[in-house]
């Protein structure tokens, strides 16, 4: 079950067959990369449950469903006001890294002026806005959506310096920043609020002050990787070629940021807030187990975006491949935990959760097609093609949105959920079979596929001979667990997988002598 980084999940070694020469040190960088991202990545999901936790136990129900409101605001808000620039500086910065001051001020200009309009709009319909989307946060409502306003063209700078940085600099810059500082640092400010027993409108704060701090650490790294990086005054071509790619990318970023506080927010218009702050402790499960598909993401994107610049494309197929096992390995045996364990997983958060389990359960099945599909919309979005991935985003968009309406009045979360799900499927299938077409080479292999097979059986295996003679709670969770880890423990003693292991570990070796072409994987 272990991927082979030597090519036998389809990608080719250096020389081979549809790969380049230099095809086999792409997957090489895109692994050592990877890992550093899959490391930050759960140092992250680990303090982002850890907030779940802190905010469904310091306030309730209620009060979690009008935090995670509040964050959802100021999620969608900021992936408008981005304007898709965020991918944009991906996109262009590894190919025109000469021009990338002036690329930086293009990207920057319009989505703060976006940012300081909505902005301006939020705080004067403040008191319109606020008995409608939180309308559980009593007199604070007005003052948290005031809040918000203010923070958000600090959070929209700070997400597309943060972009900057992971185009331009090593990786391990970006994980301090997105994986580290931000993560680490709400779940300490909103516990030591929560704990003072000082409110919702503290916590808002403790959950935002990160993000200035954030943006002001992004700014510093830039400066070296920028300095003397062309003129700082951008000319029509570097306007044309930004936002003819972002442009599109806009309306699908919006999309992506959406889809599950879409979710959150209909459901506490349609079915009350508790059932919105149960939807939202589930849709946290669920996104934390994304955490290695994103590990990989932030890591490899520019790196497809600068083979692909090249012409690459079978390079670029055989990085997708060796990512998309890494994910399957990691991410399948959480998503089939969460479904067949979600009421023990749920109780974590306190037994007013438990309703939840139904909705965990669809959810973890619906995320076993998007996370096997591995990261699709990635390679879709780095070959150019940002119109199409709106397409598809659009299409999930309106299954959710159209599910939710017709759900949620009779389901609530559960109903939720299954709207979302629907959204997954359609967009990620979508994107899978666009990048196919784009990229002209094949994103499965016969050996991804018994990857696949391989650890789903197994997960299986073991979820269905604990949960039929113990059930579903947090203790057969434990001893699914266990036989989880011994079942891996005894798969080293295979020699077959033992030496599939060893060869990862020299994947993430650095090798002398290994030097980047095209600047991507730094």
């Amino acid at each position: 079950m272990v991927p082979d980084p030597r090519g036998g999940n389809g990608t080719r070694p250096a020389g081979g067959n549809g790969a380049s020469g230099d095809g086999g040190e792409s997957v090489r960088r895109s692994a050592r990369s990877g890992a550093l991202g899959l490391a930050g990545a759960a140092v992250s999901g680990l303090f982002g449950f850890l907030l779940t936790v802190v905010v469904t136990r310091g306030f309730g129900t209620a009060g979690s469903g009008a935090f995670f409101a509040l964050v959802g605001v100021v999620t969608v808000a900021g992936a408008l006001c981005c304007l898709g620039a965020d991918t944009g500086l991906i996109w262009a910065l590894p190919r025109w890294r000469d021009r990338g001051v002036r690329i930086l001020i293009v990207a920057l200009v319009p989505p703060l002026l976006a940012s300081v309009l909505l902005a301006t709009a939020v705080a004067a319909t403040a008191g319109m806005l606020a008995p409608r989307l939180l309308p559980d946060a009593g007199g604070d409502g007005v003052l948290l959506l005031r809040l918000v306003a203010a923070a958000l063209p600090v959070a929209v700078a700070m997400t597309l310096l943060l972009a900057a940085v992971r185009a331009v600099r090593p990786i391990r810059h970006y994980v301090a920043v997105q994986f580290l500082l931000l993560p680490i640092s709400r779940p300490v400010l909103v516990g030591t609020v929560a704990l003072a027993g000082a409110g919702l409108v503290a916590a808002a704060i403790g959950w935002l002050v990160p993000v200035a701090v954030a943006a002001l650490a992004c700014a510093a790294m830039l400066v070296p990787a920028l300095r003397g990086a062309g003129g700082a005054r951008p000319d029509g071509t570097d306007w044309r070629r930004f936002w003819g790619f972002a442009s599109a990318r806009a309306a699908s970023a919006a999309i992506d940021a959406a889809s599950m506080w879409v979710g959150v927010l209909l459901t506490a218009a349609l079915a009350g807030q508790s059932e919105a702050g149960v939807f939202g402790a589930v849709g946290r499960y669920v996104l934390a187990g994304q955490l290695a598909m994103q590990g990989l993401r932030v890591a490899v994107a520019p790196q497809l975006s600068a083979l692909l610049g090249a012409g690459r494309r079978a390079d670029a197929a055989a990085v997708h491949r060796q990512t998309t096992s890494w994910v399957i390995v990691l991410s399948w045996p959480v998503y089939l935990l969460l479904a067949f364990f979600a009421p023990g997983f749920l109780r974590l958060f306190g037994s007013g959760f438990t309703a939840g389990a139904g909705a965990l359960t669809v959810l973890a099945v619906a995320m076993l097609v998007n996370v096997g599909l591995g990261n699709v919309q990635t390679l879709l979005l780095m070959s150019g093609a940002s119109r199409i991935h709106l397409a598809a985003a659009a299409a999930g968009l309106a299954v959710t949105v159209g599910g939710g309406i017709a759900l949620i009045p009779r389901y609530g979360a559960l109903g939720a959920a299954l709207a979302w799900s629907g959204g997954i499927v359609v967009e990620n299938v979508s994107a899978a079979l666009a990048a196919r077409r784009v990229v002209g080479e094949p994103l499965v292999s016969a050996v991804l596929l018994r990857t696949a097979l391989g650890v789903g059986a197994a997960v299986c295996a073991v979820g269905v001979a604990v949960t039929v003679p113990a059930g579903r709670g947090v203790l057969p969770l434990v001893v699914a667990v266990g036989l989880l880890a011994i079942g891996a423990a005894g798969a080293l003693a295979v020699p077959g997988v033992r030496g599939r292991l060893k060869a990862v570990v020299a994947t993430l070796r650095p090798r002398p002598g290994a030097v980047s072409v095209n600047r991507e994987g730094r």
